[in-house]
């Protein structure tokens, strides 16, 4: 039987009033504005203002810049925060550095195991990591001053924590894996081949180091030079942890006294924000300005190498030496003294007799801690939701400025840029004084953390996503369109699988330092809206030292097992070649 095709009217669907592509783009353009440009209007005009009272409203004024830099003090938090950056950005590199070069130019024995143990100590957090350096070189109960007055039978300090030496070694080991990592990519991008030449000319190790690999890492050294910088000046919990305690004050430190002393001086708070504001941002163009530079040093060529690792004959044994003691100063000894302080009901030094005290009541107390299982939940809450939100809107912003021709999309990635030269206290401050001028009903509660961490760790997915966009062809999209496929469905079902292992990276990187960010929590959490950092911070301001340690040592091996669990997570949903 033929079938006969019959033609019947149809009614058109009408047309939307709003195009979907375009309701998209601008709601993302308004979110990122909005998130990177509006707390820092707000941060200068507070600190152009007198405090606003029950009575009078806030008044222009320059006095509070004019109090900030008539005050002595004021060159005393300079040179105090500049010393500290330096010194712990120059500690981290130097030694950051060197391990990179034994693990990449020699032929030191388990170099590849150590770079595989690389990243466990980026996964303790800043906090536990001081706590921990205050039980092993504390003047009064550090572990390695009590062992060595018992040694030499003497009542002399040999290390004291709370001092801005101290203060510089913590934060520089503590920043010093981020170094390495920085180190040993440019070492494996950089072609051996004069090193090489040198050696077979008979220079000496010496020699080929200062002469040649050196001058060629410069660009990198220098760009390390000033995360270490810029990571440093705007550090809270070291200066808060060691230097409060010790009356030796940073700007970090400055802005968290005004803001909690009493009457809070949110104004003097903001002159401060405001500068230290200013240092980061001049770290971070000279940081810029370097990385559009660097092609000046460019040694790599499209011929594959194998770097012939140089034989440090009997020296290999003392450069593995140098790798374990390494280790064991920044991971062994802090999460081992953590983990004797939390099976202590009071805190003492590792005894035989403190041995026949060990208890597991402080693992208990946490358990039953009244906030804990609500800050697991806000953390969970906050980490997972903030890294898919900021995943989500900066994959549309670098579609936009890779993508487009659309004019002034070079000032999108710049705005979403921005908040990378906050610092997180300075961030704090200015969200706070935002929503306490800007009432909308989220000061006081999750959501004005939620609106920190977006605004907060947003470049970071922006420079995930940017690096995965830049990698799909254009031709893509062009077909999918031609066959009639609307923009949400190509971005949909093309862009985003094709943006997967970067998207992916990024949500994993942002969830892990979203979990363990304390610098803008402390000025904007309440009741309620606790996070696990802030109650690690609670129980240290209240002296709970030992509740303290179950809680860390509970929260690095969460963290650890987290990262286990998502680099294999990775690998299972990471691009693949056919």
């Amino acid at each position: 039987m033929q079938k006969t095709l019959r033609l019947t009217p149809t009614t058109l669907e009408p047309k939307p009033l709003i195009d979907l592509k375009w309701f998209i783009i601008g709601v993302s353009i308004f979110f990122v504005t909005y998130l990177g440009i509006v707390p820092l209007i707000f941060l200068i005009w507070q600190s152009f203002s007198t405090p606003q009272t029950m009575v009078q409203g806030a008044e222009f004024t320059a006095q509070n810049y004019v109090r900030a830099y008539s005050d002595p003090q004021t060159l005393v938090l300079f040179r105090n925060s500049f010393v500290f950056a330096v010194g712990t950005s120059m500690f981290s590199l130097v030694l950051g550095t060197l391990l990179a070069w034994m693990n990449e130019r020699t032929n030191t024995p388990f170099k590849s195991l150590f770079y595989a143990l690389s990243i466990i100590p980026l996964i303790i957090p800043s906090i536990l990591f001081t706590v921990s350096w205050i039980f092993l070189a504390s003047p009064e109960i550090g572990i390695f001053n009590l062992a060595l007055q018992w040694l030499f039978g003497t009542d002399h300090v040999f290390f004291n924590i709370y001092s801005l030496g101290g203060m510089i070694w913590v934060e520089g080991l503590h920043y010093s894996p981020m170094a390495f990592l920085l180190m040993t990519a440019a070492f494996r991008s950089m072609d051996p081949s004069l090193e090489e030449s040198a050696m077979m000319s008979g220079a000496s190790i010496r020699h080929i180091v200062f002469k040649i690999t050196i001058k060629l890492a410069w660009p990198a050294l220098f760009a390390a030079v000033l995360i270490m910088f810029v990571r440093s000046i705007e550090s809270f919990e070291v200066p808060a942890l060691l230097g409060l305690p010790a009356g030796i004050h940073v700007f970090t430190s400055a802005i968290y006294s005004a803001i909690k002393r009493y009457p809070s001086e949110i104004g003097l708070a903001g002159a401060y924000a405001v500068t230290l504001l200013l240092i980061t941002s001049i770290g971070v163009f000279f940081q810029s300005k370097l990385s559009s530079s660097g092609s000046k040093y460019s040694t790599m060529t499209g011929k594959g190498y194998r770097p012939r690792a140089m034989d440090l004959g009997k020296w290999r044994y003392f450069t593995a030496a140098v790798f374990i003691v390494y280790f064991v100063l920044i991971v062994i000894l802090p999460f081992l003294v953590l983990v004797w302080s939390s099976l202590q009901r009071f805190y003492s030094v590792p005894s035989l007799t403190a041995l026949k005290k060990i208890s597991f009541d402080n693992y208990s107390y946490i358990l039953e801690y009244p906030s804990f299982l609500r800050s697991v939940s806000n953390s969970l809450l906050l980490s997972i939701g903030s890294a898919t939100t900021i995943m989500l809107i900066t994959a549309v912003i670098c579609w936009i400025v890779v993508k487009t021709r659309i004019r002034g999309r070079w000032m999108l990635d710049n705005i979403a840029s921005l908040p990378m030269v906050f610092p997180g206290i300075v961030l704090g401050v200015s969200i706070m004084i935002l929503y306490l001028q800007f009432d909308i009903g989220v000061y006081g509660t999750i959501w004005i953390l939620f609106i920190a961490y977006l605004t907060r760790f947003m470049p970071y997915g922006l420079r995930y996503n940017t690096t995965s966009m830049m990698q799909i062809h254009k031709e893509l999209e062009e077909s999918a369109a031609m066959s009639g496929a609307t923009w949400g469905t190509t971005f949909r079902r093309i862009i985003l699988p094709l943006m997967k292992s970067g998207f992916v990276a990024g949500w994993i990187y942002i969830v892990i330092v979203s979990i363990r960010e304390l610098s803008s929590s402390i000025l904007l959490y309440s009741p309620g809206s606790e996070v696990i950092s802030i109650v690690i911070w609670e129980l240290w301001e209240n002296g709970q030292y030992t509740k303290l340690s179950a809680l860390g040592v509970m929260f690095i091996i969460t963290l650890f097992l987290l990262v286990i669990a998502m680099q294999l997570f990775t690998k299972r949903v990471g691009v693949k070649e056919s």
